[in-house]
C-alpha cells in the first residue's frame, strides 16, 4: 500500500491534539498511514508509542525551533520534507483553520489537487475519492483528484472509525521555514475552559437548543439534557441572536460545523444554515411542537411536543437507567 501522510497538530506548548485519532484513521482508509509531526527538538518523548497507539504505522518527526513560533510554515515544510522522503499518494488534514492554512499551502508547493471538508474517503482502484455534504447538506456529492498528488482536509468528527493499533517506526529530520516569508506568533493566550463539558468540535454527542426555548433562563434545559448525556452544547443561530449563548456555542453555515454520532434538537426549526453545520451527524433526534419543521425532514427520530414536558421527563430516564 501507498503511503498516506496525516498532519498531527498541536498546541501551542507542543501537546498532540485530539483530533490526531481521527486524521490517521482517514489516512489508513488510503494506504499506509504516516503521522507528520512539526516539534522543538528533545520534546519526542513517547511519540512513537502514542501515534502508534492510534494507528500510525510511522512518525515522521520534523525537528525545528520554529514550532509554536511561526504560523503553518514549519507545518509545510515538515509536509514538504515528508513527502520528498516518503513519495506518498495522499496528504490528510483536518478541516480546522490550522489545518486548511497548511493544506492549501502544502498544495501549491507540491503542485497537487487539493479537496476540502471530505466527511469520508475510499479508495477505488488507484483512484482517491472523497465524499462531501454540500449546499447547507442538501446534496451528497463525490470529487477526486485525477492524477497525481492529493492533499484532502477532513471534516472533524466525520471519521468515526479507528486505525488498528501498530507499532511505529520514528524518523527524525531537521527542517527549517523561511521566518521572512512567516507570520511570527508573539504570544498565545489560551482562552479560559469553563465547563466540564465536551468541546462543541469533535464532541461524540452533541445537544443544541433554537429560539423555541423563548429565553436565556429556559436554556439550561439544554444543559441538563446535556449533562445527563455527557454530550456537548450548541446552539442555533437565532438562539446566539437572541442572546441566549455565546456565539461560541452557534451550530451552522457560520458557526461549527459538527458530526457526532447523537445530535439532539430542541426547539431548533432546522433553517438550511443550521443544517448545514449537523446534517452528516449520524443520529439526528429533534423535538418541536411544530410537526412542520424542516428539521424533520432530516431527523431519524423525530418528537412532535413541547420541549419543557418532553425533555425534564427525558433527563429523568436517562438518570434513572444510569442509577
Amino acid at each position: 500500500m501507498s503511503n498516506v501522510l496525516a498532519l498531527i497538530e498541536t498546541s501551542a506548548d507542543g501537546e498532540i491534539r485530539g483530533t490526531a485519532a481521527a486524521v490517521i484513521a482517514a489516512a489508513a482508509k488510503l494506504g499506509t498511514p504516516v503521522a507528520v509531526v512539526a516539534m522543538a527538538p528533545g520534546s519526542s518523548g513517547g511519540l512513537a508509542e502514542h501515534l502508534g497507539s492510534l494507528g500510525a504505522a510511522q512518525v515522521y518527526l520534523a525537528e525545528t525551533d520554529q514550532a509554536g513560533k511561526l504560523l503553518a510554515t514549519p507545518q509545510v515544510e515538515a509536509l514538504a520534507a515528508a513527502a520528498a522522503a516518503l513519495e506518498p499518494s495522499a496528504i490528510v488534514a483536518v478541516n480546522s483553520v490550522d489545518g486548511r492554512d497548511v493544506a492549501g499551502r502544502i498544495a501549491v508547493r507540491l503542485r497537487a489537487g487539493l479537496v476540502t471538508d471530505a466527511v469520508d474517503l475510499r479508495l477505488e482502484g488507484d483512484r482517491i475519492v472523497a465524499a462531501h455534504s454540500v449546499f447547507g447538506g442538501a446534496f451528497n456529492v463525490e470529487s477526486t483528484v485525477e492524477g497525481g498528488l492529493a492533499v484532502i482536509t477532513v471534516r472533524q468528527g466525520a471519521v468515526e472509525d479507528r486505525a488498528t493499533p501498530t507499532s511505529a517506526a520514528l524518523t527524525a529530520a531537521s527542517v527549517t521555514a523561511n521566518a521572512a516569508a512567516s507570520a511570527v506568533i508573539d504570544s498565545v493566550k489560551d482562552a479560559a475552559v469553563t465547563s466540564s463539558r465536551p468541546d462543541l468540535r469533535g464532541a461524540d454527542k452533541v445537544v443544541s437548543g433554537g429560539r423555541g426555548l423563548g429565553s436565556k433562563e429556559n436554556f439550561v434545559l439544554v444543559e441538563q439534557l446535556a449533562d445527563a448525556l455527557g454530550a456537548a452544547v450548541g446552539a442555533s443561530r437565532a438562539a446566539v441572536d437572541a442572546g441566549y449563548v455565546p456565539q461560541s456555542y452557534q451550530v451552522g453555515q457560520t458557526g461549527t460545523s459538527v458530526s457526532p454520532q447523537l445530535y439532539i434538537a430542541l426547539g431548533i426549526s432546522g433553517a438550511i444554515q443550521h443544517r448545514a453545520g449537523m446534517q452528516t451527524s449520524k443520529t439526528i433526534v429533534a423535538i418541536n411542537k411544530d410537526p412542520e419543521s424542516p428539521i424533520f425532514n432530516i431527523a431519524d427520530f423525530g418528537v412532535v411536543g413541547d420541549v419543557f414536558a418532553v425533555v425534564p421527563q427525558l433527563v429523568k430516564a436517562i438518570e434513572a437507567r444510569a442509577s
